[in-house]
């Protein structure tokens, strides 16, 4: 399946409140998508073409970007809901059922041959089964998923917390960031062999943050194909399409330089700006 639409798009805390960046970065940006005519979204293909949208999430960026620096903190927590609030159905979109035959393989065993694979600047490269993972320390969390195209949604994630896998791991003191590869091919095959799986990335602050979490559930059930089976990544305090689904491999470096555009993401080699707090 061929699909550029942006995805949606992971021990319970209270409900914890930051500064109203995230609300003024979400009014900002609805208000200069209206003002750009675009207020009916047909999806993140149409959107990366549109130069007024994409210097809308520029000039957003910065400002959340600061705004988190200088008052809340990096450690400032997204707020959590109550269960009552978690949506009867939590939207699904980016891609929903990747094509590619290495996870239709995996799929068809029911992901018994899938391990995630973490390494790059490490002392220690490791691979976790499903199963592993599951056995580490977990934690629930009740959040709103909030996507670039504006809308938004809660559900109740449940997976092992980031900073835990990558202490097994070890990072050396190179590594600057995480970059979280995914199954799913986003522009089909090229003749040059080029490569085109959805990837993200965040720097260790988010990596190390408490609600960063490696989500295998949704609202109770394993988590959905739709949503980004067997694993997904929640990166809270940010939108949507940093919290990569289908994921395959974590790698740790010090630059994205090397990284197919350089620019940390898949969207982001599209124009989307790396950072996307909320």
């Amino acid at each position: 399946m061929k699909t550029k639409a942006i995805r949606s798009g992971h021990v319970n805390g209270g409900v914890v409140t930051g500064i109203g960046a995230g609300t003024k970065r979400r009014h900002l940006l609805r208000a200069a998508l209206g003002g750009a005519g675009t207020v009916a979204l047909a999806g993140c293909d149409r959107l990366s073409n549109n130069d007024a949208f994409v210097d809308v999430l520029k000039s957003a960026q910065h400002l959340s970007r600061a705004a988190h620096k200088i008052v809340p903190g990096r450690k400032a927590m997204a707020q959590e809901f109550a269960p009552a609030d978690v949506a009867a159905h939590f939207r699904s979109n980016g891609t929903l059922m990747p094509a590619d035959a290495d996870y239709q393989a995996l799929l068809k065993s029911g992901f018994s041959e899938w391990k995630l694979q973490v390494g790059g600047l490490v002392e220690k490269p490791a691979a976790f089964t499903l199963a592993e993972l599951r056995a580490m320390p977990s934690r629930t969390q009740i959040t709103r998923h909030d996507c670039v195209e504006g809308w938004s949604s809660i559900g109740q994630w449940k997976g092992v917390q980031l900073s835990h896998v990558l202490a097994q791991v070890k990072p050396l003191a190179s590594a600057k960031y995480v970059v979280f590869r995914c199954a799913d091919s986003m522009d089909g095959p090229t003749l040059d062999g080029r490569d085109s799986r959805y990837y993200e990335s965040v720097d260790l602050d988010d990596a190390n943050h408490v609600q960063t979490v490696l989500a295998y559930e949704l609202n109770g059930q394993a988590l959905p194909v739709s949503n980004g089976a067997p694993l997904r990544v929640r990166i809270e305090r940010q939108l949507g399409y940093k919290h990569a689904k289908y994921l395959m491999k974590i790698e740790l470096v010090e630059s994205f330089a090397p990284l197919r555009g350089g620019n940390g993401g898949y969207w982001e080699d599209n124009g989307y700006e790396w950072y996307a707090g909320i």
